[in-house]
Order: C-alpha cells, then sequence, then structure tokens
C-alpha cells in the first residue's frame, strides 16, 4: 500500500508498529542475560551510548519513586542495565559521549549534537529570558556572575552549597538563590557545562574544561538548526501530524512552518492518511526514510513483540496528543496534582504489550527493604487478564525487579483485583 500508488489509509496496526520500531519499542526480548556459566551479561556502555545518539536525547528528571526517567527510558529498550555505565557516558571525563542540554526538555544529549545548542547560548546571551533579564540589570547580580565564574575558573568543579548564602530562607523550589541563578544563567549561554551529578546534585564546570576535544564546535545558523531538528523528530516519530513533528522538542509552529512545508515539498516528508484509535481516518507524515518501515508493516513483516514498562516522561509519548491518536490512550503525569484528585496516581508507568498500552500501574520503591510497591494496577478497559497477557507483563515485572534490586513485590489494590492475584501466581 504504497503511499505513492495508492490514497487508501494504512492501517492502525501499521501506524503503531513503526512509531514503535522506529523507538526501538518493537523487540522481543532485552540485551541482559544469564550466560550458561550463570553469571549475569548487561547492555555494554556502547549499547546504552548507541541507544541515546538514536533517540536524539533523554530526558532528566528528579523524581525517584523508581529509578529516575532516564535510566527508566533506556531500561524500556535494553532490559536490565548498570545505570553507572550511563552515567559514565555523561560525567566520566574520559568516557564522555553525552551532555546535560535542554532540547526537549532538560536532556541528555550525545555530544555530536552539542553544536546544536549554540544559536540558542548565542541568543540567551544577546537577550536574556524575561527572568534572567530582569535579575542582570542589578549591577550587583552582574558582579556576582562574574565572581561565580571566576571562583570556577579558579577552583574548579563546584556545586550550588559551595557558594554560602547568608539571605532570607528561599520559598519553592524555583526560588534559586542567587548563586544558583548565576551559574544557570552561566550554563545556559554556554560558559559553564554540567561535569558531574553528586547525590543528583548539579556540579559546574568550565565548558573549556569538561567539551572533550573531538566535539565539533562548528556554529549552524538557527535555519540549520531548525531543520535539523525537525528531520530528526519526524524519523523518530514514525508516523505523526505536522504539528507533533513540531512540537516534539517544543518548537513554535510559526518558526518550524517554513521548514515543514520545504520538506514536504522537497518530499522529504510525505503525506498520508490513517486509521486512528477512533476508527476515523486523520492525515499524517512520515519520514521518506521510513516509507519502507511502512510498508514492511502493511505486509506483517514488522511485528511488535515487545512487552514492557514506560515513563511518564519517556520519548514515546513526547508527540502531544499522539497516545490517544494511535493507543486510546490518555498518558498523564500526576505528581503534581493533590492526592485527593489523582485519577491513576503519583508516578505511573504505563504498560505496553506488543502494540497495546495495556494498562498502567504507580509504583513505589521502598530501597532500605528490596520492595517494590504497586499502590495501585490497573488494566484499560476491555483489556482482559488471559494467560498470555499476564505470563508477558509477569516476565517484564521479573526484569522491572531485578533492575532494581528488589526482591518482593507488594500490590496493593488492583482493577481489576483478578489481575494482580494472576500477576502474583505467574512471578
Amino acid at each position: 500500500m504504497s503511499s505513492s500508488t495508492s490514497t487508501a489509509p494504512y492501517p492502525l496496526a501499521a501506524l503503531r508498529a513503526v512509531a514503535l520500531r522506529v523507538q526501538r519499542l518493537n523487540l522481543s526480548s532485552s540485551i541482559a542475560a544469564v550466560q550458561p556459566n550463570g553469571t549475569k551479561s548487561f547492555p555494554t556502555s556502547d549499547h546504552i551510548a548507541g541507544l541515546v545518539e538514536h533517540l536524539g536525547c533523554l530526558q532528566l528528571d528528579t523524581l525517584q519513586k523508581v529509578h529516575r526517567a532516564h535510566y527508566l527510558t533506556v531500561w524500556s529498550r535494553l532490559g536490565t542495565f548498570q545505570p553507572g555505565d550511563l552515567d559514565c557516558l555523561v560525567y566520566h571525563p574520559q568516557e564522555r559521549y553525552l551532555f546535560e542540554g535542554w532540547q526537549h526538555a532538560s536532556c541528555l544529549v550525545p555530544l555530536r549534537d552539542w553544536r546544536f545548542q549554540l544559536p540558542h547560548m548565542r541568543r540567551l546571551q544577546a537577550n536574556p529570558a524575561t527572568f534572567t533579564g530582569s535579575w542582570l540589570r542589578s549591577e550587583e547580580n552582574r558582579t556576582l556572575l562574574e565572581e561565580v565564574e571566576r571562583r570556577v575558573r579558579l577552583d574548579g568543579p563546584l556545586l550550588v552549597a559551595d557558594f554560602k548564602y547568608q539571605g532570607p530562607k528561599r520559598g519553592s523550589w524555583w526560588d534559586w538563590k542567587p548563586a544558583k541563578m548565576a551559574l544557570e544563567h552561566l550554563t545556559s549561554i554556554g560558559v559553564l557545562m554540567i561535569a558531574d551529578r553528586l547525590r543528583f546534585q548539579r556540579v559546574y564546570d568550565l565548558t573549556e574544561r569538561v567539551l572533550p576535544a573531538w566535539v565539533d564546535r562548528s556554529e549552524p545558523t538557527a535555519e540549520e538548526r531548525d531543520r535539523f531538528w525537525l528531520e530528526q523528530r519526524a524519523r523518530l516519530l514514525g508516523v505523526a501530524t505536522l504539528s507533533q513533528v513540531a512540537g516534539y522538542y517544543y518548537m513554535k509552529k510559526d518558526r518550524a512552518a517554513p521548514h515543514l512545508e520545504k520538506m514536504l515539498q522537497e518530499k522529504t516528508l510525505v503525506p498520508l492518511q490513517g486509521i486512528l484509535a477512533n476508527g476515523k481516518t486523520g492525515p499524517l507524515v512520515v519520514h521518506r526514510q521510513n516509507l519502507p518501515l511502512l510498508e514492511q508493516a502493511v505486509e506483517g513483516q514488522l511485528e511488535s513483540l515487545r512487552t514492557t514498562f514506560l515513563n511518564p516522561f519517556d520519548n514515546l509519548f513526547w508527540a502531544k496528543g499522539r497516545d490517544l491518536a494511535l493507543w486510546g490512550f490518555h498518558q498523564t503525569l500526576e505528581a503534581y496534582r493533590p492526592a485527593p484528585v489523582r485519577t491513576w496516581g503519583y508516578f505511573c508507568l504505563p504498560i505496553l504489550h506488543r502494540d497495546r498500552l495495556v494498562g498502567r500501574f504507580d509504583p513505589k520503591l521502598e530501597r532500605k527493604d528490596g520492595i517494590l510497591r504497586l499502590v495501585a494496577l490497573y488494566l484499560e478497559p476491555k483489556v482482559e487478564p488471559e494467560e498470555e497477557l499476564v505470563g508477558a507483563v509477569a516476565e517484564a515485572m521479573r526484569d522491572f525487579l531485578r533492575f532494581h534490586q528488589a526482591k518482593e513485590l507488594v500490590i496493593e489494590r488492583s482493577d481489576p483485583p483478578i489481575f494482580a492475584s494472576k500477576l502474583k501466581q505467574a512471578l
């Protein structure tokens, strides 16, 4: 069913298969495996680096009811791995392959793409963001900025805590003390980089001391950067609407529109019609590099075999509204809502089974006792806890427990209740 020879809409199964394949969420097994001698092999640093390079970036977040988001995004695709291996790729001077930057949000990004941050750094240096610009109008703060940079240059890598603060007690987490403001601004304009994390607190150092010599420092134009990002997004989405391609890294529509129009004219983006989860037909686009995948999916040659758990910040969910359009599933993060008004839970992880999002659970890791507690476990409406589904979820849960070094699973509440009992039995 080639888009060049047919106007018939592509089936939903094919759209899902391509979306999962480009996100590396369709493989049936993890890389982690037990060797014949009984030892455990894990994905290597090369596997992890290759995955992040393919995905373009991993979102960082502070929430840690279980492992933090960037670790979970890797686990969902590779299975149990050593989190320290990912850390080394970001923070070890001899192994540094990724860096902390701002893309979709605060992310880990391959250093090969560092140069695409430069136009934004230049813009912020000339025209700081509103809040920062207001802060910099104070001569005292500008002096502090110079002093903070001088201190890092002389003393080496520093945390915010290394700068004494004698002012009033701070309020919300965004109410940064002055040294934090200075460090963040110097990082946003490229003077500093995040050299390390200690207890997840940022360690700042001069970019010239952090950035490896092999990194390309040539600065693209803002137009070249935008075109690069839009093409990257289109490839990583598989199939999407034009607005979802623009929104993948939160690019404003008016900024993205000329590039998208040109990509359509050049046939870099190919328009098509697809059958969505609600049964209706809708307009989508596919990057021309993904057209062969789409044809394979139509022919049934691109099966989705994986069962895994996704976190709220997983790259699969970055296209706004596509969770509903392709899966009829509403992904939501309720951590910042008051507990009485939450529908699902604090930090629910969607359950991906083959090409469907079949449920979700709200986990809490009790690290000292080695207990993984599911505060709530849900199946989507019309999803039955059949033997094949339960067995696949149990296998994924065993690896999830292993990844968190948990020895026991406790399920407090389940909807339907029989799902919990069947899952415990399968484990």
